[in-house]
């Protein structure tokens, strides 16, 4: 038994020692392949890498800002590889969807953008976009977005976060702030290089020219400079446009009124007190100057000597108009300012 068992022993010892190589040849076949898939891979995608940034630098030296449908959106802006950032302006500016705050907002990317490709710092590391909702729908409803202009940034690495949406209802649209926006997300500083306005020198030739050529026509009679009534006239203009807003419109440039794309609902007042529409500034304009003749119609009753029932009509027109527009102008303040306890007439 023992001799016959020594020769078995044997026997399966070799069968370990002839199939101990195979395996490992097996092994080292596969991770080989391995090795080779997964090298081929990271070419590949190195290759359509550089494809993809081949294609965008081709587009951005045609133009600045390249208009995307769904499936260009997804290849370039969703799908990796990626390593350049993405400014993507979300918008509707067909003639049919009435969109004039979109067509502003497009002005000022497209200043945004040239100042970006025309400037010694471009790169293929940053280019801009823009979606139509009109060329795609299917863009809009995946990004669950329901307002337009909208501008998002979508890094090159990760998901976009909460910062990079662009607080348009905030700060405005202007390009200034889009540049300064795009520097925080993406360490990317644009320098901002507007097209030559002629039109404030050619206004103010033309305003100067008017007034020399007045005094020149009544260089005889230059009492009308010391006419107060026309310099109060003036000064109240100047004093209207400053508390109504417009220095403040001309610095963040925000939008002439919001436009609910659900409903069609056009807003005029904006409803945070960081913000505002340029109507907003336009009805406060109005507002002040109503009041401002109301305060006139009372001093003018207090102070004439005129009928006593002339007098009468005119102090209770120029206390309705204070009383009722400094109502309406209060219930602004108190619609933008939540919580604000006091109020006149409730306009709400």
């Amino acid at each position: 038994m023992g001799a016959r068992a020594a020769p078995s022993r044997r026997r399966q010892a070799g069968r370990r020692l002839r199939y101990l190589p195979t395996g490992s040849f097996s092994f080292l076949l596969l991770l080989l392949l391995l090795c080779i898939q997964l090298g081929g891979g990271q070419k590949k995608k190195e290759n359509l890498l550089a494809e993809k940034v081949e294609q965008l630098m081709e587009w951005s030296s045609r133009r600045s800002i390249f208009r995307m449908n769904g499936d260009k959106f997804r290849k370039f802006v969703k799908a990796p590889p990626r390593n350049y950032s993405m400014i993507v302006m979300f918008t509707a500016l067909q003639p049919q969807r009435q969109c004039s705050v979109c067509r502003q907002a497009n002005e000022e990317y497209q200043i945004l953008a040239n100042s970006w490709r025309y400037s010694s710092a471009f790169c293929n590391k940053l280019f801009f976009g823009m979606v139509d909702y009109d060329e795609g729908t299917d863009v809009f409803q995946q990004l669950n977005m329901n307002s337009a202009p909208t501008f998002m940034h979508f890094p090159s690495k990760g998901r976009p976060k909460r910062a990079d949406t662009f607080d348009l209802q905030r700060i405005g649209f202007a390009a200034e702030q889009l540049a300064k926006w795009i520097a925080d997300r993406t360490d990317v500083h644009i320098r901002v290089f507007r097209p030559p306005n002629y039109s404030g020198t050619i206004a103010l030739a033309l305003l100067v020219s008017l007034v020399g050529g007045l005094l020149y026509l009544r260089r005889n009679n230059l009492e009308f400079i010391y006419n107060k009534t026309g310099w109060a006239m003036v000064s109240l203009c100047i004093v209207f446009a400053m508390t109504s807003g417009q220095m403040w419109n001309h610095i963040r440039g925000p939008p002439y009124a919001h436009k609910n794309p659900h409903n069609g609902q056009v807003s005029y007042i904006h409803g945070s007190s960081q913000a505002q529409f340029v109507a907003e500034s336009h009805i406060i304009l109005v507002l002040n100057a109503a009041i401002t003749m109301g305060m006139v119609l009372l001093n003018e009753a207090a102070t004439s000597k005129g009928d006593v029932g002339k007098r009468r009509i005119i102090c209770l027109v120029g206390l309705g108009l204070v009383v009722f527009f400094f109502s309406f102008l209060l219930s602004i303040f108190r619609s933008k300012y939540h919580g604000y306890p006091y109020s006149d007439l409730d306009f709400e």
